[in-house]
């Protein structure tokens, strides 16, 4: 998205966050719980690949080496938590338009694909634990309702919650890893879930773009750059920590569900269980009353996501209305809440349109609704990472002044650059992988194509700003090239007045 203002409310505290918490915040953001419970069962039941384990290695490597070039940029970049701001200053602001529709297209697909995720996981918790016997739907329309309405509110979970949260989800996963290696199928710990040889079987695509939509989130400490203790460090240790960390637990637990349930049998155990297979596991080792506490914090986990992924959206719908690129409208905000209003009621309006839609034509809330988006919404992240790599590349190497080390300006750019580009060839590759057994072949060109589509449209947008509206193009991206000048020392505020 192009450089948005931040929504009025309480202004950034600068100091406040240390480089451990920030990673916390961005661990939380990629709601790890989510990812293996909710996610990862359906990555095995769609793909049937076991070596899941290993690709989010891959995937840890590969970020951690973008995450070089991507910090560094953040300091120049007025709005370093959205990827087209890095865009704008590195490849142009006609091009930062376009990463900005491909951003909303990306993150709405995510988010709205997350609906059928927590439709299914609700009906089965009242299901099995009150009897409570409704369509999916329904509970997805009752997280709708609790999203959009908090949403309105400006609520978020504050820092404290969050932590707690996360220490509690992290819990859950570390005694399901312990439960799987102290009780492995067939009584031997199999290592074909980390074998890179289980790659090259098919499905790759299914893993890869639900491996990938996994860790968004992990890049949101450049956005917190106003409260940090040391921005030129505090910022790129929180991000290789929160990428570092995010990957290995995935890796891990991507491994411990190879290991409970057999290789062999993962994909078959995952599609019946579902997003309920963490909980089978924990009730088969360590009891019924462990098993609950999973699958309720699973829902909450998904719930919390719902909602960081609404106000994600709805701050970059806020952001475009604030710069006119999209009707000024969607910049206002709410007079009592200083909520983006109007951003937020179109994200919910949008939400409820695809909900009804899968309703209505009896779609599988998993298997078609979350897994349809999400491979959709994994295209637009990969594109953006792939071109946001290049902006910094492009950026540091055309500034004659940049004293930036050859590692962050020009060797790890290029090695982001090239390995996103083959993540991103591999899935649009084998697409297919995602959809089930008599799925319309059209799809596989259709939903990664919107992605190409939309790109299209907001490179012609921002062409045409620039012609017939130039006093807007020209606040894409916009704010000042070099950092910000260090604070003047106190009682030397008249003489650095003076020398200017």
């Amino acid at each position: 998205m192009p450089t948005e203002p931040p929504v009025p409310g309480n202004p950034p505290r600068p100091g406040r966050l240390g480089a451990g918490r920030l990673a916390t915040y961005a661990t939380a953001a990629a709601a790890p719980l989510t990812a293996v419970g909710g996610v990862m069962p359906i990555m095995y039941a769609v793909s049937g690949n076991t070596g899941a384990a290993f690709c989010f290695l891959v995937l840890t490597i590969v970020l951690a080496v973008f995450a070089v070039g991507y910090t560094a940029m953040s300091r120049y970049v007025p709005n370093p938590g959205a990827f087209s701001s890095y865009v704008a200053k590195g490849l142009g602001r006609a091009g930062a338009v376009s990463a900005a529709f491909v951003g909303l297209l990306a993150y709405n697909a995510i988010q709205i694909g997350l609906y059928g995720l927590a439709g299914a996981i609700l009906a089965d918790f009242a299901g099995v634990e009150f009897s409570l016997v409704l369509d999916w739907w329904i509970w997805a329309l009752v997280a709708w309702a609790v999203v959009g309405l908090l949403g309105v509110l400006r609520w978020e979970l504050s820092g404290t919650v969050v932590t707690v949260f996360l220490v509690l989800e992290l819990l859950v996963l570390a005694t399901l890893v312990v439960f799987a290696i102290a009780n492995p199928a067939g009584g031997r710990t199999s290592a074909t879930g980390l074998d890179p040889g289980s790659l090259s079987v098919a499905g790759l695509g299914a893993v890869l773009a639900l491996g990938t939509i996994s860790f968004v989130g992990v890049e949101s400490a450049p956005a917190h750059r106003a409260e940090v203790t040391d921005p030129r460090r505090t910022v790129a240790r929180a991000t290789y920590l929160s990428v570092v960390a995010t990957g290995t637990c995935y890796a891990l637990c991507a491994w411990a569900f190879t290991v409970a349930t057999g290789p062999e049998n993962t994909s078959t155990v995952a599609a019946v269980a579902g997003p309920g297979l963490v909980a089978d596991i924990l009730a088969r080792h360590g009891g019924a009353v462990l098993a609950v506490v999973a699958q309720a914090l699973l829902g909450t986990a998904v719930l919390a996501a719902l909602l960081a992924g609404h106000h994600a959206v709805a701050r970059q719908l806020y952001g475009l209305g604030f710069e006119r690129v999209l009707p000024a409208r969607l910049g206002r905000v709410g007079v009592r809440t200083g909520a983006p209003v109007a951003a937020s009621l179109v994200q919910t309006g949008l939400a409820l349109v695809v909900l009804l839609v899968f309703a209505v034509t009896g779609r599988d809330p998993v298997t078609e609704l979350f897994t349809w988006l999400g491979g959709v919404g994994a295209v637009g992240v990969l594109l953006l990472l792939t071109l946001t790599s290049v902006a910094v590349l492009h950026f540091f190497n055309s500034r004659p002044d940049s004293a930036r080390a050859r590692w962050q300006r020009l060797v790890a750019p290029t090695l982001a650059t090239m390995g996103l580009s083959v993540l991103l060839v591999l899935l649009l590759a084998d697409f297919g992988a995602l959809l089930a057994p008599g799925t319309p072949a059209y799809l596989r060109g259709l939903l990664p194509g919107l992605v190409a589509l939309v790109a299209l449209a907001g490179l012609f947008w921002g062409l045409a700003l620039r012609s017939s509206q130039p006093e807007i193009y020209a606040r894409v991206g916009g704010g000042a090239l070099e950092p910000a000048p260090a604070p003047v020392p106190a009682g030397g505020t008249r003489r650095a007045a003076a020398s200017t």
